[in-house]
C-alpha cells in the first residue's frame, strides 16, 4: 500500500517535472526579446558557417585539428588584407558558386 503510493507519488513528480521542463522550452522558443532574438541570429549563422567547413571537407582533411583550422583561417584573413584582395576574393566566389551550384564537395 505505501509503496503503490510511494510508486504514484514518483510518477506524478516525474510528470509535472516533464510538464514543466516543455513549458520552460516553448517559453524559451517564444521568447521575442531583442537581446534573445539576436544571440538566435547568431548561433544560427555560426551553424551556417560551420556547415560550410563541413561541406568544404576541412574537418575530415585537417582530422578535426582545430588549432590548424584556425590557422588555415588566419592565413586566408591575412591574405585578405593584401594588395589582391578583391581579385582573391572574386576568385573564390566564382569557385564557391560553382561548387554550390554543381554540388561538388571534397566528401
Amino acid at each position: 500500500m505505501l509503496s503503490q503510493a510511494l510508486a504514484t507519488t514518483h510518477d506524478a513528480i516525474r510528470r509535472t517535472a516533464a510538464a514543466r521542463h516543455r513549458l520552460e522550452a516553448r517559453r524559451a522558443r517564444a521568447d521575442t526579446r531583442a537581446w534573445v532574438m539576436q544571440r538566435r541570429e547568431r548561433t544560427h549563422h555560426l551553424i551556417e558557417l560551420g556547415g560550410l567547413v563541413q561541406k568544404a571537407g576541412l574537418v575530415e582533411l585537417t582530422g578535426d585539428d582545430r588549432v590548424a583550422l584556425y590557422g588555415a583561417f588566419l592565413t586566408l584573413a591575412l591574405r585578405l588584407q593584401g594588395e589582391d584582395r578583391d581579385h582573391t576574393l572574386a576568385l573564390w566566389r566564382r569557385s564557391g558558386k560553382r561548387a554550390f551550384e554543381t554540388g561538388d564537395s571534397p566528401d
